[in-house]
């Protein structure tokens, strides 16, 4: 039996609307200027309390993610859909696959999510930002998760669209596929990993073959 674990933003769901205003939210409560929206853009992937920092908040990045996290939960939702062939994805990979899913989201907020969209029972783990002390691009999501569902590293692959995605897979000791339907660019990821497609779905077949 194989084990297929997917990352969330930009591989199976799109939230860029949900985290931007979010973002802009948290900026707006302290009065402070919001930064470019491509510089946030870019560090999607990253738990919050890291992205923050880059944009250089430092001794209140809590405050700000609290804030951030207040607006989030309550336009989630309405502002995140499936990625194009996502559903696709997941349906297809849980005929052959143990599934999971390794996020830097808080894991409370994607389990919602997915709930909302009708897809997390076809998932038996969902590692999130406070399921574990270092987030991807460390292994121990990985670790974790396979720990959880008790598979084996041969047989586990790790799908997503950042840089961080894959050297937490490369850390892990498991193969990855890289996709193109998020945030990162194709000409980053090829560098560390040998299988690079255009979404999920894609992802899935290529490790059915």
């Amino acid at each position: 039996m194989k084990t297929i674990l997917f990352d969330l933003d930009g591989t199976l769901i799109d939230s860029t609307d949900a985290i931007l205003e979010s973002f802009e939210f948290a900026y707006e409560t302290f009065g402070e200027a919001i930064p470019d929206l491509e510089n946030i853009k870019s560090l999607i992937g990253y738990p919050l309390d890291v992205m923050f920092e880059q944009l250089g908040i430092k001794d209140e990045k809590w405050e700000y993610v609290d804030a951030y996290k207040k607006h989030y939960r309550i336009i989630s939702k309405a502002k995140t859909t499936l990625l194009p062939y996502a559903r696709e994805a997941i349906e297809e990979a849980a005929k052959f696959a143990t599934l999971g899913i390794v996020t830097t989201k808080t894991a409370r907020y994607s389990k919602e999510l997915l709930e909302h969209m009708k897809v997390m029972h076809h998932f038996d783990i969902l590692i999130g930002r406070e399921s574990v002390q270092n987030p991807k691009p460390h292994a121990e999501p990985i670790h974790k998760a396979i720990k959880h569902l008790n598979a084996s590293y041969e047989s586990t692959w790790m799908i997503g669209d950042t840089l961080l995605d894959l050297h937490s897979a490369k850390n892990a000791g498991i193969k990855s596929v890289g996709v193109l339907c998020g945030y990162g660019k194709r000409n980053d990821l090829e560098k560390h990993t040998e299988h690079i497609v255009d979404n999920a779905f894609e992802a899935v077949k290529l490790i059915n073959f």
